[in-house]
């Protein structure tokens, strides 16, 4: 489906009005309710609305991300987060946000307003270190890879190639070729393996920062970058951020390394797609491109000191020119 032409809803209240009116969420003849912008997101306006009943959220994709360099996307992958939204509540009901109604006229969805939940990423940072977290969301993600692999129907609905390399591919691992080019082979390497390996539905940012925490259920959200396709990008994603933390967190880099084993041993033991050590290897090869992605892609991570970053890249610099072929070694090899 092409994208509609962008209108900037955080601009256009009325628009956010029809919305919710096409939604079936407030009558028509119903006055513009209170709206409030938030923060945080680079690619998305996401909006507060307060409804009679309560308030949601309005969450639209924006056509060029927030970040230093030039980051463009097709907006049309606001379709692609709707429809894994809707297929993953099926799969593990109550860890995504339910969507409460859809205008793909004009690319934007309504979905419950999850406030008042703990972030995943700010508990980490906090030095809040909880293994069973982990554990959850190991589990909610095998569990959608395996509900969807090798599907047909799930396949056909989300052929969205071209956006997962706008804004996955390209940005991080190629981009990590362009200022280090003496490793443009491996990191290359690495995108042709990922674009060639269709597996199952990749949610495509599984990250700290996209995790609420209800209690203990982790709830998984921003899934604009869903598409059919290797899901060793997903745990690689996650597992990434394990190493980034460790790095960030010296104090608590043995706790957030007993994160990163419980996730491998959650998610490896739920695969029945193909054999857990082919699926291995070819995440713990992706896994140091992604690591030196967040230190020189067009999405640097931002927490960590010039010295830390220094330390990251050597140590992904290292695992691209001599690469292991188990999770494990790539995290002793960062330690």
């Amino acid at each position: 489906m092409s994208a509609p032409a962008f209108v900037d809803l955080a601009a256009d209240p009325e628009r956010v009005r029809a919305l919710l009116v096409a939604a079936g969420l407030i009558a028509a003849t119903a006055p513009t309710p209170p709206i409030e912008a938030l923060t945080g997101g680079v690619s998305s306006n996401i909006l507060k609305v307060e409804l009679p009943s309560g308030p949601v959220c309005v969450k639209q994709a924006l056509p060029r991300l927030k970040v230093a360099k030039d980051w463009e996307a097709p907006t049309s992958r606001v379709f692609a987060e709707i429809d894994w939204l809707g297929a993953a509540q099926r799969i593990v009901p109550g860890c995504v946000p339910r969507v409460l109604g859809a205008d793909r006229e004009r690319g934007a969805f309504v979905m419950e307003y999850l406030g008042g939940r703990a972030n995943w990423k700010a508990e980490l940072l906090a030095g809040r270190i909880d293994v069973g977290v982990a554990e959850r969301v190991a589990a909610a993600v095998v569990s959608v890879h395996r509900a969807t692999a090798g599907d047909p129907a799930v396949a056909r609905s989300f052929r969205y190639d071209g956006t997962f390399f706008a804004i996955r591919l390209e940005p991080y691992l190629v981009e990590a070729a362009r200022v280090h080019p003496d490793l443009a082979t491996e990191l290359i390497g690495l995108v042709h393996v990922t674009q060639t390996t269709p597996r199952a539905l990749v949610h495509g940012d599984i990250s700290p920062k996209n995790i609420l925490l209800d209690g203990t259920m982790p709830v998984l959200l921003d899934a604009e970058c869903a598409w059919y396709g290797d899901p060793a990008f997903d745990l690689a994603f996650l597992l990434n951020h394990m190493l980034l933390k460790t790095a960030h967190l010296p104090a608590h880099a043995t706790l957030i390394g007993e994160l990163y084993q419980a996730i491998c041993r959650v998610y490896l033991a739920g695969i029945d797609w193909e054999p857990a050590a082919t699926f291995e290897r070819r995440c713990a090869r992706l896994l140091p491109g992604l690591l030196l992605a967040r230190i020189d892609g067009k999405s640097p991570v931002e927490y960590l000191d010039d010295a830390t970053r220094v330390a990251v890249r050597r140590s992904a610099r290292a695992l691209l020119a001599q690469p292991r072929d188990r999770l494990a070694d790539v995290l002793a090899a960062c330690g």
